[in-house]
């Protein structure tokens, strides 16, 4: 699995939620990022499977901190518009929770999703409307916009 660099993929969102409702949020990934939705995210170990049309990745929660860090390792992808469609392989989606004064903030790292890799446009635009659009919702209007 690669390290975190300054030039992977970030994006933060804070909220008037605790920690404890930012995880349980990341967790629930049906709610805020794919309706299409195998397996279980909750725990370490867990290994879920998010799809959208052809495209499929396949994580494993690979470290969890409760209510501060989790780690998604993708261990299999297929996205079907890229030239390399395992480009997803060996990265890792690293989530961290903190209190920011009355606020939770929450910070997501696509570790390996880098500038200049083929996706990296169209990943980019897609993390921010999950993370920064529907995750937010779902923690600030209790509903998110999955796909």
């Amino acid at each position: 699995m690669k390290t975190s660099t300054h030039t992977d993929y970030h994006a933060s969102i804070q909220v008037h939620t605790s920690a404890h409702k930012a995880a349980d949020a990341i967790c629930n990934v049906r709610a805020w990022w794919a309706k299409k939705f195998e397996g279980s995210a909750k725990e370490l170990n867990d290994i879920f499977i998010v799809r959208f049309g052809e495209t499929f990745v396949r994580f494993k929660i690979t470290e969890m901190i409760p209510d501060k860090k989790i780690v998604w390792a993708v261990q299999d992808c297929y996205l079907h518009w890229l030239k390399d469609k395992t480009e997803w392989n060996h990265t890792s989606v690293l989530w961290e929770i903190s209190k920011n004064k009355n606020l939770t903030e929450i910070g997501m790292t696509h570790i390996g999703l880098k500038p200049g890799v083929e996706c990296f446009n169209d990943c980019e635009k897609g993390w921010d409307q999950h993370v920064k659009g529907s995750l937010f919702r779902l923690l600030t209007e209790g509903r998110g916009n999955p796909e």
